[in-house]
């Protein structure tokens, strides 16, 4: 996508943000500006109220903005509007009501947000999470190649924050199927959705240099230049440390014996897409790394319906 949305359009629809720039990459700001205004019309549409900056409005007096690509926040919560279907705003509100150790949790966003990432991960797999013969059938369609069965849909989910066995950090998945293998072991399929974002530069915290880089070569399976993400500023960075953090599963002295960590994203959003075929070139075993554009996972037809179209029509750009 080269040209988005003009800024009269934007402005017209509360939807103009200096942030939705991606400087030097006219092709990204131009999706992330159609992708926002893509959602205040989905909002409009629905007939949902409006949304403001600050997300949940502050005491009495003081100003507020309106975007349009949020949902007026205590509205949003008492209705969940922000979910495509009743499974969804169930796991989203059972995701919500318990706190795993360590979490970072944004409440607001997850109610309010209409671009925001963690909620299109209970969007898409909020149906399978209650029906779990139906999440079989859904993995197994999208990963052929994974052993056992689904026994266990989770979102938001770390298996350890800040523990050192893992890798001591705050970095969690937006959604992970749990495999119960014939052996007695488990699996995983740890989920990271992606749907607005650019890829910002970031550096892993060089505190914990040590054990990323410890994780990273006990795995083998990445270039030597790979191993240059543990001190430096890199676009690639969040997903180099969500990787490992499955890779540290992986190596952990419990359950885990097979993994894949898969980022799932639009076609459009150049940035991911970019992203991943980078980090794709970073690594001499691919096995346990996947991507899988937002449109081909609709397209394979693992989920209802109803469902999947709710998904197009709320996040597809036309």
């Amino acid at each position: 996508m080269r040209e988005g949305p003009s800024r009269r359009k934007l402005e017209a629809a509360s939807c103009w943000e200096e942030d939705d720039n991606a400087p030097g990459r006219p092709d990204v700001t131009a999706f992330r500006r159609a992708a926002r205004l893509h959602q205040a019309r989905w909002r409009e549409a629905k007939g949902h109220p409006i949304g403001s900056q600050p997300i949940k409005p502050p005491a009495a007096g003081r100003a507020v903005r309106p975007v349009g690509s949020r949902l007026a926040f205590d509205y949003a919560v008492e209705t969940g509007a922000n979910f495509l279907t009743p499974a969804a705003f169930a796991a989203a509100k059972a995701r919500a009501a318990v706190a795993e150790r360590h979490q970072s949790f944004d409440h607001q966003r997850l109610w309010a947000d209409l671009l925001w990432s963690p909620t299109l991960a209970f969007n898409l797999f909020g149906d399978l999470a209650t029906d779990l013969a139906r999440a079989d059938r859904a993995a197994h369609t999208w990963w052929p190649d994974a052993p056992g069965t689904v026994t266990e849909v989770r979102f938001a989910h770390s298996p350890g924050r800040f523990d050192p066995s893992y890798l001591n950090s705050l970095r969690s998945f937006d959604a992970v199927f749990v495999l119960d293998l014939d052996d007695g072991t488990r699996g995983v399929v740890a989920v990271d959705t992606k749907y607005h974002e650019r890829m910002k530069v970031e550096i892993p915290k060089l505190s914990n240099l040590s054990r990323n880089r410890e994780v990273a070569l006990r795995s083998g399976i990445f270039e030597r230049r790979a191993l240059d993400l543990a001190a430096s500023r890199s676009e690639l960075a969040m997903m180099w440390l969500e990787h490992l953090l499955l890779l540290s599963m992986l190596q952990h002295a419990g359950q885990w014996t097979w993994g894949r960590y898969v980022v799932v994203h639009p076609a459009g959003n150049g940035a991911v897409v970019d992203a991943c075929t980078r980090y794709r070139d970073l690594l001499v075993d691919r096995f346990t790394f996947a991507s899988i554009t937002l449109e081909d996972l609709l397209a394979a037809g693992a989920l209802p319906k109803r469902t999947t179209a709710a998904l197009r029509e709320r996040y597809l750009l036309g």
